[in-house]
């Protein structure tokens, strides 16, 4: 999957911006302010319909206009597809693939698989369990359309027990009959998001050594832990055992929602042990391995995003990174920095096709 063209009209900061890339690598640099992490962001809204930053589709426009429009020609094997994004102010996004409105999200995510390595990854460890389980989610839903149906009727399921027991709470009643309604269809969707992430996690785990092993020089050994309340009692079992809890507590407290991910270095929790510099070597590790479990399970070469790469590493271990993820044909590359000379150095050495755009 390579995306040749991407046109911006009224996304965040760009008023209007057309630009024709690489296959390879692709540089956006300019100073900090000028837009650049905007069309990395641009291009992660092709990939999975939404900002990486966390952003709401409507903050993204651009202020006193009213709408925002993403569109791009990406090259699909032997065919071009045109993938459009529409988000009026006062109306429902909209994605097109080839002029077809997606009916669901959930039907375009895994068509362009990414990846993002950003300054914000340091989050996943500093963060509670939800920036982790979002981040295990995103994985998984871009390899596995199954899955993302599965954990969009878990959410589905959970909202509404909660508010089951919200209602219970507030009109001081309770039914335990139709608390029980949703023991099944939580435990059926529940323990399939369970075995999907164990197994993912479980064959994660030595793609992440192996590329912490080139990227730091192997020193130490790290991996990634799955905990889940499912590792200690089935599903059906935790939602009896939990019943007067979640009854007092207004919502539901046992199941894979409470997942979490572990990063351990040396069988210690890395965000306890770990220098910065260790921190930062683990997950760029992480992220290499996302795009080579994307790659074995999809046949795809996901597109890389490199956000401010150089606040992560010095310069000697990017050019190590680029030459790395280059060689090994992860797909195409984009990078943001604020050097034009330093960016420029690195990246012709490593491919002389590579473009790079001051913004």
């Amino acid at each position: 999957m390579i995306i040749n063209k991407l046109s911006l009209v009224n996304f965040k900061s760009h008023a209007k911006v057309s630009l024709e890339f690489s296959p390879q690598i692709n540089c956006f640099v300019g100073n900090n302010g000028a837009g650049k992490t905007n069309i990395l962001d641009a291009l992660h809204y092709l990939s999975v319909g939404k900002s990486f930053l966390g952003n709401s589709d409507v903050q993204n426009i651009k202020t006193d206009e009213e709408f925002f429009a993403i569109e791009s020609q990406i090259q699909n094997g032997d065919k071009e597809d045109i993938i459009k994004i529409l988000q009026p102010r006062e109306a429902k996004k909209i994605i097109k693939k080839n002029d077809k409105t997606y009916e669901r999200l959930a039907d375009h995510i895994g068509y362009l698989p990414s990846v993002m390595i950003s300054p914000y990854d340091s989050n996943l460890i500093s963060d509670s369990g939800e920036s982790r389980r979002r981040f295990l989610d995103a994985m998984i839903s871009q390899t596995d359309s199954p899955y993302l149906f599965d954990l969009i009727q878990y959410q589905k399921t959970i909202q509404q027990r909660n508010a089951l027991l919200k209602n219970f709470a507030k009109n001081r009643t309770f039914d335990k009959d139709s608390l029980e309604i949703y023991n099944d269809p939580l435990s059926t969707f529940g323990t399939r998001i369970f075995d999907k992430r164990k197994d993912f996690v479980l064959k994660l785990n030595p793609i992440v050594q192996q590329y912490y092993d080139i990227i730091s020089g192997g020193r130490e050994s790290v991996s990634v832990v799955y905990d889940s309340h499912l590792s200690e009692a089935s599903f059906q079992e935790l939602l009896l055992q939990a019943i007067d809890k979640d009854r007092v507590l207004t919502y539901t407290s046992k199941g894979v929602h409470k997942d979490d991910l572990i990063f351990l270095m040396s069988g210690q929790p890395i965000k306890k042990i770990g220098s910065q510099g260790q921190q930062k070597s683990f997950l760029v590790a992480l992220k290499l391995a996302q795009i080579s479990r994307i790659k074995e399970l999809t046949g795809k070469s996901p597109i890389l995003l490199l956000d401010d790469i150089f606040d992560k590493l010095d310069d000697i271990r990017v050019s190590q990174l680029i030459e790395l993820v280059n060689k090994e044909n992860f797909g195409q590359i984009f990078i943001t920095d604020t050097h034009k000379d330093r960016t420029e150095n690195m990246v012709k050495k490593i491919d002389e096709e590579s473009r790079i755009f001051e913004i």
